[in-house]
């Protein structure tokens, strides 16, 4: 059994068909999903959804390229659901200096803030990470985010970092990106790291992998992303969701 450990089936995306998205990741063999939600919107849809459903879980936090919005009740407002059963992590959260809607120092101030709430509340952390690697590393070293860990997600940095990442508690996360056809860098990785840091994703309904690219993903398309990285491992496919599903158990503190 499959287990998406990033999605987004709480975006607009799915307004029309979310059920029979849900019910198609179940015929496809995903056994559990976590929604992330990244702003009051996404997490209040995110907790609808791991109500409502018993596989579904929730990841709650406030994403870099929105944090000149987040105020200092939303920072409560997430610690509040922290001890809700069905939130699993805190995030995304992290820097992304693609898009310039967000300051620099208002991200990193916003990253610092919850990992230090994540510490609090004992919870793992997810890394969203555009074009900011040396910040994001640097962050999570000083602010001690070993003590909790967590996913970077939806990883396309060097092995350097991966291992860098690994040594402070991380696990690497791949999603569409490592089917691509030119994807050297993630191909790598994936083929180097040891299997019980590995997590694959969808990070739908974004990203689709090969052979879908350019159109909407889905969670049941986790199914590319393990029979690549079973290729790269010359591993079975049911070895790596078997391996990849016992890994976000242990991440996330879900039993089986």
């Amino acid at each position: 059994m499959l287990f998406d450990t990033h999605a987004h089936l709480n975006a607009v995306q799915f307004d029309e068909d979310r059920e029979e998205v849900i019910q198609r990741a179940l015929d496809e063999g995903v056994s559990h999903i976590v929604v992330v939600g990244f702003d009051r919107e996404t997490i209040k849809g995110a907790l609808d959804l791991a109500e409502g459903y018993d596989f579904i879980y929730a990841a709650v936090g406030w994403h870099p390229v929105d944090a000149i919005d987040m105020a200092e009740q939303d920072l409560k407002w997430i610690e509040e659901l922290a001890s809700h059963p069905k939130v699993v992590a805190l995030g995304e959260m992290g820097l992304d200096y693609h898009w310039d809607k967000s300051p620099k120092d208002i991200q990193m101030e916003v990253f610092r803030k919850q990992i230090r709430l994540a510490k609090k509340v004992d919870l793992p952390i997810v890394i969203h990470n555009r074009e900011a690697t040396e910040d994001v590393v640097r962050i999570l070293e000083e602010e001690n985010a070993e003590e909790v860990g967590g996913i970077m997600h939806c990883y396309s940095g060097s092995l350097e970092i991966a291992k860098k990442c690994m040594d402070m508690n991380f696990y690497i996360s791949f999603g569409g990106p490592v089917t691509f056809k030119n994807a050297k860098k993630p191909k790598e990785v994936a083929a180097e790291i040891p299997m019980d840091r590995i997590l694959i994703e969808t990070d739908c309904p974004f990203l689709s992998p090969h052979p879908l690219r350019g159109k909407r993903n889905e969670s049941s398309y986790v199914k590319y992303i393990a029979a690549q990285i079973a290729e790269l491992k010359g591993m079975s496919v049911e070895e790596i969701a078997e391996k990849t599903s016992d890994n976000a158990f242990r991440l996330f503190g879900i039993n089986r």
